[in-house]
């Protein structure tokens, strides 16, 4: 089989929980809003903007790449992350990734009351909790009084092991299942059966993934020099074995042209 062929293959396999067709998706802010409105439980929602792949930048730690950036109608900033693997501390990721978004949104001397409010948006495969809900609303509370108490930063956990008959886990079927569709949904179905089954859209996948592949392969080809050159022999070494390490060098070192 041709590389070009295996391409096609894969590209067939998708579904929204994929980063690279929930991305390819998320260009389009009525998805978002499509998904935030059932998510977020808020049917006049609005989505003003939505950027895939916002590059987050720490000058003196780990940087990111979120899944989708979103502002919404009432000024909050939203960061929509998808996991398929249950393989690291996705909460202390999920921690990460708003205070990364929120310094990245912050001038310097701002008011501490002028910090916009932040929610991050974690779609998994697996249920997180393990308590067999669909979604999770993550509060502050004060353990003396038990008072939930609002600092700005809102976390919500949505799995699609759970079937509930909710609207959530509707949605969340057609996240993960290759043949589900849902009138509920037609901005997402639409646009799922779009890159799945037209060949416009398979073409326009594919070619995604055969860009995406050249570009990686010349940012490690240019990050292994930068590391040479600087003598970083232990990180060199570290990147054949720890992607992640890899992903964050890469992120700092040879960021991607936005």
């Amino acid at each position: 089989m041709s590389n070009k062929a295996k391409i096609r293959e894969e590209a067939k396999k998708l579904n929204p929980i994929d980063d690279l067709m929930f991305r390819t998706m998320a260009e389009d802010k009525a998805f978002c809003e499509e998904i935030l409105r059932v998510i977020l439980s808020d049917p006049a929602l609005t989505v003003l903007e939505s950027t895939p792949q916002y590059a987050g930048t720490n000058p003196q730690g780990r940087s990111v790449i979120l899944d989708a950036k979103c502002v919404l109608g009432d000024g909050r900033k939203t960061d929509i992350e998808v996991q398929k693997a249950n393989d690291t501390d996705h909460q202390r990721r999920v921690r990460y990734n708003g205070a990364i978004l929120t310094t990245n949104l912050t001038d310097p001397g701002e008011k501490f009351e002028n910090i916009p409010d932040v929610c991050v948006v974690f779609i998994s495969r697996f249920d997180i909790f393990e308590g067999n809900h669909s979604l999770y609303h993550v509060d502050r509370i004060i353990r003396e009084t038990g008072k939930v108490v609002d600092n700005g930063f809102e976390e919500v956990y949505v799995n699609a092991k759970v079937k509930d008959s909710s609207e959530v886990s509707e949605l969340m079927e057609v996240f993960v299942d290759d043949a589900a569709y849902n009138s509920k949904f037609p901005v997402t179905s639409g646009s799922k059966r779009r890159y799945k089954e037209t060949e416009e859209g398979q073409q326009h996948m594919c070619e995604i993934m055969e860009k995406i592949n050249e570009e990686t392969r010349l940012r490690i080809n240019q990050l292994n020099a930068i590391l040479i050159k600087s003598k970083r022999y232990d990180d060199l070494e570290r990147t054949t074995y720890d992607t992640d390490y890899q992903e964050q060098l890469l992120i700092e070192l040879v960021p991607e042209k936005m």
